[in-house]
């Protein structure tokens, strides 16, 4: 695992001297923006007003760091010479692929972590005190942290195997599906036929699920955030990526590099 932390801690070095965290200067200026606007609409909707626009704010920043990074991971190196400098050390490919995706996992969570702080700064500015049911925002970020590593993991899946605008478009298109995965489920079967239905069920399990990690509503409301989902979308995201990981991780030592 030594090498695999070098890796990553590597690609975080490189997306800090990318500039990559330079969003949260976008992302302060929104929240300050927010906050002004917010003193000049109705007492009592401040809270769901701002809570909505930072986690919207965290989610769609990070997907885009997600998806145009994550595709790049490899193709970038390739592109320098470096992956095979680095390959023809005592580095597997799986390594090299598990520290890349641990590395833009980081940055991803230093990321949010930042914004999230900012967006609980906001909150305090605006409501002059933060409550106990508060602490459904920090569940909203974490469970916008998982989604981004699965969102990672895809990325990575399909750059190994091809270009990296065909590897772009296949991740948003499958997150895209992801986001309706159980109005897939609840498809009418009395309109399909039994292959259809069996084989329409089977792919929405198949499918990443997405719209278990949207509690955004329930966070802007200040309702409280179920243990058993969060457990849930933890396990979920650590087997679905391992899958998704291994499924990468053998594909990329089959690519032929020259």
């Amino acid at each position: 695992m030594r090498r695999v932390s070098v890796v990553a801690l590597n690609t975080f070095r490189e997306a800090v001297r990318d500039r990559v965290l330079y969003n949260l200067v976008f992302f302060a200026l929104l929240m300050m923006a927010a906050a002004v606007a917010v003193g000049q609409i109705s007492i009592g909707i401040e809270q769901t007003v701002i809570v909505s626009l930072g986690l919207s704010a965290i989610s769609v920043i990070g997907l885009l760091i997600s998806v145009f990074i994550g595709v790049a991971l490899v193709s970038k190196e390739m592109d320098k010479r470096t992956l095979y400098a680095l390959l023809a050390k005592p580095v597997r490919r799986w390594e090299f692929l598990l520290g890349k995706f641990g590395g833009l996992v980081l940055t991803l969570a230093v990321n949010t972590a930042a914004m999230a702080l900012g967006l609980l700064l906001v909150m305090f500015y605006v409501k002059h005190s933060l409550e106990r049911g508060d602490a459904a925002v920090l569940v909203a970020v974490y469970f916008i942290l998982l989604k981004l590593a699965l969102v990672v993991a895809l990325a990575l899946l399909f750059s190994c195997f091809t270009t990296p605008l065909l590897a772009i478009l296949f991740t948003v298109g499958l997150y895209m599906v992801g986001l309706y995965v159980q109005e897939l489920r609840n498809l009418p079967v009395e309109v399909m036929s039994p292959a259809m239905a069996a084989f329409t069920r089977w792919l929405s399990y198949l499918l990443p699920n997405f719209e278990n990690f949207n509690v955004m509503a329930m966070a802007a409301h200040g309702r409280a955030i179920p243990g058993a989902l969060i457990l849930q979308n933890t396990l979920y995201v650590v087997i679905y990526c391992t899958i998704v990981l291994t499924a990468a991780a053998a594909v990329f030592s089959r690519r032929n590099l020259k």
